[in-house]
């Protein structure tokens, strides 16, 4: 489509979805919409915060530094990936600013375009390569010439437990791009059975099980199962309760109870996890599935990414909630 072409096309006539916005004190509100825009997103409209218009949507990611409504602020030219509404979508939206405060989000479909829809999770599992890989490789090496300086035998254990955790990036990075979510559903799964497996495999410190009796069987995919268990306690564990200050650590040390303990639980058409640990607060639940979200600096954000990918694979569904403790619970329905 040329230059004259596009300028010819009147703004309700744009095929794709497309709102005006004016950028008033701090706050960029929606100055007119088009019919495609209506027809997609159903609901916001003129006078409205722009921001309302992500909320509906779980933001994946932007091609800027900062969050939608900061580059509509600031005036940016950005990209930003968002995941559908209803049946409508996922969308890449471009940010396309006048010089001022006035400017057009344009909300192109990509569901027709895979290879574009999963480019933000390539981006970040990039990222992860690039970045969460670099730490345990400066540890190991720190801890090499250590151990040639002193001759500490302590220093190997160090290097080892960094190996491993590069191996664990490794594996989850493969996952991801290599869709080894893919699922065999043709194994007799108790699901008691599979938590008790994961559980045993996975470096627990002072964490603690309980698994209740009468958990469901389920045909699937037996592997992927302790997988996703195996995930779901890694998560638990590694942000389980927050040690505040020395006192605390010693009072933890002294009380191997007091770690975070974790549930495995049926449901009526499932089962869930949950945890006493901090919890997750409720305007990052719709985000801890993205690959590459993670609230810790050595996380790898993939953990439970791939948790989500293996019950879509299964076709069940996966709802994180807040257990009676304030922890986080998970619950997954066949």
């Amino acid at each position: 489509m040329t230059d004259e072409h596009r300028a010819a096309i009147t703004f309700d006539g744009y095929p794709d979805p497309l709102l005006a916005y004016a950028v008033e004190g701090d706050e960029p509100r929606i100055t007119a919409t088009n019919d495609a825009f209506q027809a997609a997103f159903d609901g916001p409209s003129a006078g409205q915060p722009v921001g309302v218009v992500f909320e509906r949507c779980r933001v994946v990611d932007s091609t800027g530094d900062a969050d939608p409504v900061t580059h509509l602020r600031r005036g940016d030219c950005a990209g930003i990936y968002l995941d559908g509404v209803g049946e409508v979508g996922p969308f890449f939206a471009r940010i396309v600013p006048s010089d001022d405060d006035t400017g057009r989000v344009v909300f192109s479909d990509v569901s027709d375009c895979p290879e574009i829809a999963d480019s933000p999770a390539i981006d970040r599992v990039g990222s992860v390569i690039s970045h969460d890989l670099r730490n345990p490789l400066d540890v190991a090496e720190a801890h090499l010439r250590a151990a040639r300086e002193t001759g500490d035998a302590e220093h190997f254990d160090a290097v080892a437990a960094a190996h491993d955790r590069m191996e664990r990036i490794i594996r989850d990075v493969l996952t991801i791009t290599r869709n080894r979510t893919a699922v065999d559903p043709s194994d007799d799964v108790a699901i008691d059975v599979a938590a008790t497996d994961a559980w045993e495999s996975v470096d627990t410190g002072r964490a603690t099980l309980e698994v209740a009796n009468e958990l469901p069987t389920v045909t699937a995919d037996s592997d992927r199962v302790r997988r996703l268990f195996e995930n779901l306690f890694r998560n638990a564990v590694e942000h389980g309760p927050a040690v505040d200050d020395r006192s605390a650590e010693r009072e933890r040390e002294a009380t191997p109870e007091s770690g975070v303990h974790v549930t495995v639980g049926a449901l009526e058409d499932g089962f869930c996890v949950a945890d006493d640990g901090a919890g997750i607060p409720p305007d990052e639940r719709g985000a801890v599935f993205d690959p590459g979200y993670s609230t810790r600096d050595d996380g790898t954000g993939l953990g439970l990414a791939i948790v989500e990918r293996i019950v879509a694979a299964h076709d069940w569904t996966i709802t994180l909630t807040t257990a009676t403790d304030g922890g986080a619970r998970f619950e997954i329905r066949f």
